[in-house]
């Protein structure tokens, strides 16, 4: 993607993706295992609203609160704003209803390979404001190795 294009790492871990792009890359995570990183709660990320063309959850969907760590994405995503997931596949319990889920979220399914029976990798569009009120379905499980 053009590296014109502003991301936000949510769950950066060691900031790899920021190493290895040359777009402006802010990194969030609950430890700073490398300077780069801004040590914050992912539902609460210092970034204005709109101002990120890409969101990233990595392996970073471990929070309980899955729901506002999903709207604060949508919050600093501008419209049409592309959210890629990358998790393990175990933590499905209901693919389906996690994609519907997502769709009160804001955000449209724009690709999903499910082919990996380790690693789902979705991509949503950003497509307005999160609805109000709880989405059924976006739970996931505690990871299986």
């Amino acid at each position: 993607r053009p590296a014109s294009l502003v991301v936000a790492d949510f769950g950066c871990g060691d900031c790899t993706l920021a190493a290895s792009v040359r777009n402006q890359v802010h990194c969030f995570d609950l430890v700073p295992l490398s300077p780069r990183v801004t040590v914050c709660d992912m539902a609460k990320v210092p970034l204005a609203a709109e101002s990120v063309d890409v969101a990233v959850f990595c392996l970073a969907l471990m929070g309980t609160n899955l729901q506002e760590i999903l709207g604060e994405a949508n919050r600093v995503l501008k419209l049409g704003g592309t959210l890629m997931v990358a998790e393990v596949a175990s933590r499905f319990e209901d693919t389906r209803a996690f994609l519907k889920a997502m769709t009160q979220l804001g955000f449209r399914t724009v690709s999903k390979d499910l082919s990996s029976s380790y690693f789902y990798l979705l991509e949503f569009a950003k497509t307005g404001p999160a609805r109000p009120g709880a989405a059924p379905g976006l739970r996931l499980k505690p990871c299986l190795y």
